[in-house]
């Protein structure tokens, strides 16, 4: 057997709206006020469900699974060239240039938790505020700059350069920024902020987390030093992640964790210590048994967008987004959140208060009621959320009494999103829900426990 014949069929089955057909499309759940309805998952931005065909690919090599790079066997032999055609898989995925490194981490999170580790002496981070907590908190052993949400593209670009040009001293200096925000899934300009990074010697890193299952990544026309993302809002099961990009950096840095795999060549000294000669290739920060299926699935997934076509995903999630915002500027009382306006171009993740409601009450009617699944709080990404707000940190209120009455301030916000895999029944549903939820009121009562807003039994 060789690599190619692991994978499932093929065959694509997408619904009469045209979503790809993912895992728990046919799930129902229980309604309080009695009955069951099918589920909608309209939480892509925290993890989206995974493509039938990625899972299939991943039931289809499970017997075949075995101990990676250097066994003898043939299931070995054929697991570590599934192992290591997934990385080449990725880096056709992501357009990377000769010589860069993909290494299979764990998450996003992991990835520039990874960089971060690998960053060179005294080197200055740059990160605008409104990032999901993944990119703006892992630097801790840096010297930090937090830049100020921008309130226009361009104002984002001018911000940066400023912030580089006043630098000192002029030493090495890395740039994180989001492709898409987790909040308002608006776009970021990547290519200008790589261009104005490279312009004052700095380099740029892109968390693609929301931008990757979305739109197109090209590492090479957006000319970024490095991209993270994560396999499971990419349509692939859990605890698999992607950092790919220039070698240099990562070459040169202590492994990320030590142990086999990493290590070329152990021995013993005279002193009774160890020498290690480790990896320069991505092995090197990839210690330990890899998560061999996690990498599969993730190539998997690369592939399924590559062949479904970028073209035809944005073309109806752009249907979709046009569907819900039109549905909730018919709402007086909800406001969606933005920081670059109503005409920013965004993918499917939008953010949004209702006036008299606390947000957690409100989700948590969504799903009790209409069998919808949405995010409510802060999302990660504290300070863009309080920005948006314009509220400062502050204890959520109890869930059965608003968070803040009528014309005044919310604490937190409720964030609907959606991807490939979302038929367009589930965002028609979850339209309704909001405008009869504000019109009539909940037809449940709730109470808080844990923290959370949960149906009284």
């Amino acid at each position: 057997m060789s690599v190619s014949t692991v994978a499932a069929d093929q065959t694509v089955c997408r619904d009469s709206s045209g979503a790809l057909p993912v895992l728990g499309r046919d799930v129902t759940v229980p309604l309080v006020t009695g009955g069951e309805v099918t589920y909608a998952a309209l939480d892509y931005a925290a993890s989206a469900p995974a493509l039938q065909r990625v899972w299939d690919d991943v039931a289809a090599y499970a017997p075949y699974y075995g101990s990676v790079h250097r066994g003898a066997g043939y299931l070995s032999q054929l697991s570590t060239d599934l192992f290591e055609n997934a990385r080449r898989t990725v880096e056709e995925f992501l357009d990377c240039r000769a010589g860069d490194q993909v290494v299979f981490t764990r998450s996003t999170t992991d990835s520039l938790n990874l960089l971060a580790a690998a960053l060179p002496a005294d080197c200055q981070v740059f990160v605008f505020e409104t990032e999901h907590h993944a990119s703006l908190l892992p630097w801790r052993d840096a010297r930090v700059t937090y830049l100020n949400a921008p309130r226009t593209p361009g104002e984002a670009v001018d911000t940066l350069e400023r912030a580089l040009a006043a630098r000192d001293p002029y030493g090495p200096a890395l740039v994180c920024v989001t492709g898409a925000s987790n909040v308002t899934g608006e776009l970021w300009p990547v290519r200008e902020l790589a261009a104005a990074a490279h312009a004052h010697g700095a380099r740029i890193v892109l968390d693609a987390a929301q931008l990757a299952p979305h739109h197109p990544v090209s590492v090479q026309d957006l000319d970024v030093d490095w991209v993270a993302f994560s396999g499971h809002k990419l349509y692939a099961p859990f605890g698999s992640g992607v950092l790919a990009g220039r070698a240099d950096w990562l070459r040169e840095a202590e492994p990320y964790l030590a142990g086999g795999g990493a290590s070329r060549r152990v021995t013993r000294r005279e002193d009774g210590g160890v020498d290690v000669e480790w990896h320069d290739s991505a092995a090197r920060h990839e210690a330990g048994s890899p998560n061999v299926i996690g990498a599969y699935s993730i190539a998997s997934a690369c592939k399924a967008l590559t062949e479904e076509g970028f073209d035809r995903i944005v073309a109806r999630e752009q249907h979709l987004i046009r569907t819900v915002r039109a549905g909730l500027a018919e709402v007086p009382e909800v406001r969606v959140l933005s920081l670059f306006g109503d005409d920013a171009p965004r993918v499917g993740v939008i953010s949004f208060v209702v006036e008299g409601w606390n947000s957690s009450h409100f989700a948590a009617a969504l799903s009790a009621e209409y069998g919808i699944g949405v995010r409510d709080g802060l999302f990660c990404a504290h300070p863009l959320v309080r920005t948006l707000l314009g509220s400062a940190p502050e204890a959520q209120g109890e869930c059965g009494a608003p968070e803040a009455a009528p014309g005044e301030k919310s604490l937190n916000a409720i964030r609907v999103s959606f991807g490939a895999g979302t038929p367009d029944e589930h965002v028609e549903r979850f339209v309704r829900a909001v405008r009869e939820l504000v019109r009539d009121g909940a037809r449940w009562q709730y109470r808080t426990e844990g923290g959370r807003c949960v149906p009284a039994v």
